[in-house]
């Protein structure tokens, strides 16, 4: 039976509602920076070789393409104004939602059971992380491609049609290269084979399992590209950190936790850290998913949506639940996003089972009132990394995680003596964090603690010799110390680890043209540049070594672009003025000298380079102007050379010449 259209109205609206604060909110620094901020592939749109990239490479230990290419027509669309980005999640959630309310309503026949399903899943507060952060997209991409796989298959299964089973593949395979916990799908198309479409009545158990082969392949295969993309990129921890007995302990603890928090969403954060679990609190949650489990077994042919809903649940959280442990945390609400699905179906037809007929809209109703409340308070906590990470730490113990990122969000925010108190806990907590001891290291060297930045450098790379930030931080110290073969060797290594890493190269080549190695340095900027062809810094210093090795025409080009990418940046249109004006090309200096006086009304170099411009293109008028406003600002600012110098050539603009 198909839903009324105004309760699919109703499901967008009240999703948009709960998220419309995200549309203000920035960026925060976890995960976004490495997903769009500072991916230069993603940074540009879509383009042929940001596609391909995203097809053939592992990034942030995960291969899903589908995510990447999402990110990019964001970026075509929006460039890196945040509030669209996040927009557009909502708008993805929201039509996730609308299809499961489609897919259930079709397959079951039940039109308000679903719908209450739709709007749980919807307005539960678990949702927000996935949702509310835009590094997530793959969550809610997953999900939605994994309900028009449901939707595909039921059609297929109610209508036949070769080209509806073709869907159900398309689907799921764009649903894993969106996040491989779709792997389980496959599984969960059995459950719904039982209940609701009871195709177990018509064909064996083995016939609907082989139809199924083909998803199970995709699923093998997708399951293999991601563990080799993990444990390239450092993320799956070894049995020695994290040993067998503790990830089943923390498996069986999670699974209750999870379905805790969907009675009862209290003290939700980004970050869960993994502590030490009681004897108690295993062999508690152990027995309890066995009574559930058994329970739900007893009850299946009187109630088969309660096993249909349990094993949805238990089985797609299988991936995450910790068994191969990606990542530190004990656990994440954004694992969720899916699995609660099984657990809502549950809710929903237990509660047709048990509660009078009058009762139901009104209990579904104050259900959806109290969850859109806290869902709403939960959207707030991801306004920035200081609210979030502030949150984290306050319903939290030990989250060392949450204190350096709230450090991070605290220097951008200006605060470094604040940040410092919460990168120092962090290091307490976990002192052989190495992006931690990088912290520490930045806000000591802005301190002018150089020495004690430096230990901390070499700290964490005695940690993570494969931290390439880590080599490229303590590259900069060196450089700006004069250690410039040091330096060279740390930009290297970070390129080493990551070739793409534009900022290295541009580092390298400044480093490298420092120590006189100017071809090399050329070298070094133009592989910047390919990496990030928008890295205005790279351009500006390309155009520099080409203008020390006399190959002015193709300083200028490079000046040029940086000036058109740095239309706001004075030095970039003071370097294209002044090789311009020193050859010849007076007239076509002024304007950028023009934009420079105007960015920088006081200073007095600029204004003096202006006059001796107008000077040479014979507007003389002009050249004594900008000359008086430079002998005054130089008078002003104590540099008497200056204005002696410029003393003397107003002399000669007044007489109608340029100056000797």
């Amino acid at each position: 039976m198909k839903p009324p259209a105004w309760i699919r109205i109703a499901l967008v609206v009240a999703v948009f509602a709960a998220y419309a604060p995200v549309a203000r909110y920035d960026f925060v620094d976890y995960d976004d920076d490495e997903y769009v901020v500072q991916n230069v592939h993603v940074r540009r749109g879509v383009t042929l070789p940001g596609v391909t990239w995203a097809f053939t490479h592992a990034h942030s230990a995960n291969w899903h393409p589908v995510t990447w290419l999402s990110h990019m027509v964001d970026c075509q669309l929006f460039g890196l104004a945040p509030g669209p980005h996040h927009v557009v999640s909502v708008a993805l959630h929201a039509l996730t939602a609308v299809v499961l309310l489609g897919v259930l309503a079709r397959a079951t026949g039940a039109p308000w059971p679903s719908a209450f399903v739709a709007f749980l899943f919807a307005l539960h507060p678990l949702r927000v992380e996935s949702v509310a952060w835009v590094a997530e997209r793959k969550d809610v991409l997953a999900g939605l491609f994994w309900m028009l796989t449901l939707a595909a298959y039921v059609a297929w299964v109610q209508r036949g049609g070769r080209w509806r089973w073709a869907l159900v593949v398309v689907a799921f395979a764009f649903g894993l290269m969106a996040k491989p916990m779709v792997v389980t799908l496959p599984f969960v198309l059995l459950l719904l084979d039982w209940w609701p479409l009871g195709r177990f009545a018509s064909r064996s158990p083995a016939a609907l399992v082989w139809e199924k082969i083909p998803l199970v392949v995709l699923a093998l295969a997708d399951g293999v590209a991601t563990i080799l993309a993990q444990r390239a990129g450092g993320a799956i921890a070894s049995l020695a950190s994290v040993p067998v007995a503790t990830r089943i302990a923390n498996a069986l603890v999670s699974y209750v936790a999870y379905v805790r928090l969907l009675v009862w969403p209290a003290d939700l954060a980004v970050f869960y850290p993994r502590r030490a679990l009681a004897p108690w609190e295993i062999a508690g949650a152990a027995a309890i998913l066995v009574a559930v489990s058994a329970v739900a077994v007893r009850a299946r042919r009187r109630a088969p949506w309660a096993l249909v809903g349990w094993l949805w649940y238990v089985v797609t959280l299988l991936p995450v639940i910790g068994l191969v442990q990606v990542g530190e945390q004990a656990r994440a609400d954004r694992f969720t996003y899916v699995p609660e699905i099984g657990l809502a179906i549950v809710a929903a037809w237990g509660g047709c089972a048990l509660l009078p007929r009058v009762v139901r809209p009104l209990a579904a109703t104050a259900v959806l009132v109290v969850l859109t409340v806290l869902t709403r308070r939960q959207v707030a906590v991801w306004e920035n990394g200081i609210t979030l990470f502030g949150h984290a730490l306050a319903v939290t113990d030990g989250s060392y995680v949450a204190e350096t990122n709230l450090g991070v969000a605290l220097v951008a925010a200006g605060r470094p003596d604040d940040a410092m108190a919460h990168e120092l806990a962090a290091l307490r907590l976990r002192p052989d964090d190495a992006k931690t001891h990088v912290n520490v290291g930045l806000l000591l060297a802005a301190r002018g603690d150089r020495t004690g930045a430096a230990e901390h450098y070499q700290a964490a790379l005695a940690r993570d010799p494969g931290y390439a930030t880590a080599h490229y931080d303590f590259g900069l110290l060196l450089a700006e110390d004069g250690r410039l073969d040091e330096a060279i060797a740390e930009y290297r290594a970070a390129l080493r680890i990551d070739p793409d890493y534009a900022r290295a190269w541009t580092n390298l080549g400044w480093a490298l043209a420092a120590a006189g190695r100017l071809e090399e340095a050329v070298g070094a900027y133009r592989r910047a540049i390919d990496v990030d062809p928008e890295l205005a810094v790279a351009h500006n210093n390309l155009g520099v070594a080409l203008e020390n090795l006399g190959r002015i025409d193709d300083a200028i080009a490079a000046y040029a672009e940086g000036t058109r990418l740095l239309p706001a940046e004075p030095q970039a249109h003071f370097n294209l003025a002044a090789v311009l004006a020193a050859n010849g090309r007076a007239a076509e200096a002024i304007p950028h000298l023009e934009t420079v006086v105007r960015l920088r009304p006081d200073a007095a170099d600029a204004h003096a380079a202006l006059a001796a411009a107008c000077a040479a293109a014979g507007r003389f008028p002009e050249a004594v102007a900008a000359g008086e406003r430079a002998y005054a600002l130089a008078l002003a600012g104590g540099r008497d050379d200056l204005a002696t110098t410029v003393r003397d050539r107003l002399a000669a603009y007044r007489a109608g010449r340029p100056a000797p």
